[in-house]
């Protein structure tokens, strides 16, 4: 069922063929809640702020939204792909660390990045969707890290579309299993301490949000 409000923005823009649904995968949960940040914060939390952000500015764009592990209990990877199942496209929301060596000096790294799997069904999809958000991104004034593609200091994760800050992660789970084209977005890095204010910031939150939704409706709206 598409909501009053997915209607609404209907007659305000351009909707996609059928109302589109988006799943929106809040990564980690409750017990084990990804990266702590700077100031002790857990992603999790981090997570689930932007994913219902996201959720937001899909649905004001008037696309369906089915959200994944906003109350923290998706403790089985493949239930977060198994409940995205109908969904045109996966998006998982994530925050970025740095490895543990380099946490002294984790004021050094910044910036998104986004992950596709060239194991997934739907690569060539993933890669198309994961480059409109980047590019979404960098138009809204973000920059990509280049931290994961380091071979010292990062994991040498090669670069898929290195301009918007999309790097191949051919197992990475949630990617490689999803049967829908899937993207995972590292917003930010949170062990960074200026950058985790930015990240707390409601404003910034909703322009990485907006550039998110904005990303998706460029991908999908240009699919026959």
């Amino acid at each position: 069922m598409i909501s009053r409000d997915s209607r609404t923005a209907c007659r305000a823009a351009p909707c996609l063929a059928a109302a589109l649904l988006i799943a929106v995968d809040v990564g980690h949960y409750a017990a084990e809640p990804g990266v702590i940040s700077a100031s002790g914060r857990p992603e999790f939390e981090y997570n689930r702020d932007l994913a219902l952000e996201v959720k937001a500015e899909l649905e004001r764009a008037g696309l369906q939204v089915r959200m994944i592990g906003e109350r923290g209990d998706y403790a089985v990877l493949h239930h977060r792909t198994r409940d995205a199942q109908g969904a045109k496209l996966l998006v998982s929301i994530h925050h970025d660390s740095v490895k543990e060596r380099l946490l002294p000096e984790a004021d050094r790294f910044s910036g998104f990045s986004l992950f596709v799997s060239k194991f997934n069904p739907k690569a060539g999809q993933s890669l198309a969707c994961a480059s409109a958000i980047g590019a979404q991104l960098r138009g809204a004034g973000f920059t990509p890290s280049r931290y994961h593609a380091d071979p010292v200091l990062g994991e040498s994760r090669p670069f898929a579309d290195e301009p918007n800050g999309v790097h191949y992660y051919d197992n990475l789970a949630v990617a490689r299993s999803a049967p829908m084209a899937a993207v995972l977005v590292e917003a930010g890095v949170i062990v960074n301490r200026e950058e985790e204010r930015r990240m707390l910031d409601p404003e910034v939150r909703r322009r990485i949000a907006a550039a998110v939704a904005g990303g998706v409706r460029a991908c999908l709206g240009k699919e026959p």
